[in-house]
């Protein structure tokens, strides 16, 4: 039988009638002939009700049973899944993540995962089981105790999951219906795409779109993996969703596909610095030390050997980043007059892999930025993306602006 790997997050199994209507996919996909592996999440709001658990009982926490206690919660949705589909007289049963097993490194609540053998399930596939229900985000390290994968692990379990399986294709079910050019919250001409590739996907994951985490999209390109995204909540037909693919596979599509932004972004400037070989490790070192996620970086031209440095942040490590700054100028690895910390700016990004092969496309988010009074603070680019900081107040009047300037309401 061929493979079909089906991920529910938590929106989608939330209550028994969403878990009912989520079986009821299932049903469907394995009457047309295939052995499907679902991923499941927990229910929504579980992990953050387990996560709060554990801080109260231990705010210094041992991580090893932060991760026993936070999959706790797709255990409950597994065991349910399964409970509900054989009630529907589909074979099937559920499994842990030790008992696949997908075996992860041992950094708890961050693991990566190393391996995942298909002996177990395809010989329970061998005897009739039609559905491996598996609980997502979670996995077993070599020393035998529970990981977890970090937040959105359930959907690089699905990808990766997938991948060992040979799977003909991975749907990833969430509660919107597919990807958009922009956030339609922002912009009421947001128009839903058919395909996507996987670059662009990726690029937009990690600038700020939530409709997948950036690992699995990372887990899907490398191993080719077709990703769908689809509602829980509309009814289905073989186009629907958003495919996420190689660009070999898009006939055609625009020069720009999305407008990503994020909101919670700061820019920090380190004033006077001194211009010599080795300042941008003795800078950026410590703050990858003290795991701060640098994004944008640029430094200015240099004046009598001295020179300023501004790179961006989330607004949640600034506080991170200042302390290792302080303590690096302080052991004196640095010697800086002053640092800046701007916390009231967004990050707007055009991605799209036509950008390889059409000019014009940075002149033209400038100027309609210009156009409508939005000074850009920095800038940043890659092959297929163009990104910018600006006044957080702006955001949503660039991001409408950039999505009508490049004409995103229109298909290819």
């Amino acid at each position: 039988m061929p493979v079909l790997v089906m991920k529910f997050g938590g929106t989608s199994v939330a209550t028994l009638d969403r878990i009912r209507r989520a079986a009821k996919r299932v049903g469907v996909e394995v009457a047309k002939g295939y052995d499907v592996i679902v991923i499941v999440s927990a229910m929504s709001g579980e992990t953050n009700k387990l996560v709060g658990y554990v801080n109260e009982t231990s705010p210094l926490y041992d991580a090893r049973e932060y991760d026993a206690v936070v999959s706790s919660g797709e255990n409950v949705t597994a065991g349910l899944m399964a409970l509900t589909l054989q009630e529907m007289d589909v074979p099937a049963r559920s499994w842990q993540g030790w008992q696949v097993p997908l075996i992860t490194t041992s950094a708890h609540s961050a693991a990566r995962i190393e391996e995942i053998p298909t002996d177990n399930i395809n010989a329970k596939f061998a005897e009739g089981m039609r559905v491996a229900v598996v609980a997502g985000f979670q996995g077993i390290s070599p020393e035998g105790r529970i990981t977890t994968l970090g937040r959105g692990g359930s959907d690089t379990s699905a990808v990766a999951f997938a991948a060992a399986f040979g799977a003909e294709r991975c749907d990833i079910y969430t509660d919107v219906d597919g990807v958009y050019t922009t956030d339609p919250r922002i912009a009421s001409k947001a128009r839903k795409l058919d395909k996507i590739a996987f670059e662009e996907m990726l690029e937009l994951a990690s600038l700020g779109a939530k409709v997948l985490q950036t690992r699995s999209v990372e887990l899907a390109m490398r191993y080719n993996v077709k990703l769908r995204v689809l509602s829980s909540f509309e009814e289905q037909s073989d186009d629907a969703g958003t495919l996420v693919c190689a660009e070999e596979e898009i006939m055609e599509s625009n020069v720009v596909s999305g407008i990503a932004y994020s909101r919670d972004e700061a820019k920090m400037t380190l004033v006077s610095v001194a211009d010599r070989p080795g300042i941008a490790a003795a800078i950026f070192g410590p703050l990858s030390d003290a795991g701060v996620n640098v994004d944008m970086i640029i430094q200015n031209i240099a004046e009598e050997g001295r020179t300023d440095m501004t790179f961006s942040c989330p607004t949640d490590q600034v506080t991170r980043a200042e302390k290792a700054l302080q303590d690096a100028k302080t052991r004196g690895e640095i010697n800086y007059h002053d640092l800046i910390a701007d916390t009231d700016v967004a990050k707007i990004s055009a991605v799209g892999i036509g950008m390889r092969s059409q000019s014009g496309v940075a002149a033209k988010m400038f100027k309609t930025l210009s156009d409508e009074g939005v000074n850009i603070k920095v800038i940043a680019t890659s092959e297929i993306k163009i990104s910018v900081l600006v006044d957080r107040k702006y955001l949503e009047l660039a991001v409408q602006a950039l999505h009508d300037a490049f004409e995103l309401e229109k298909a290819a």
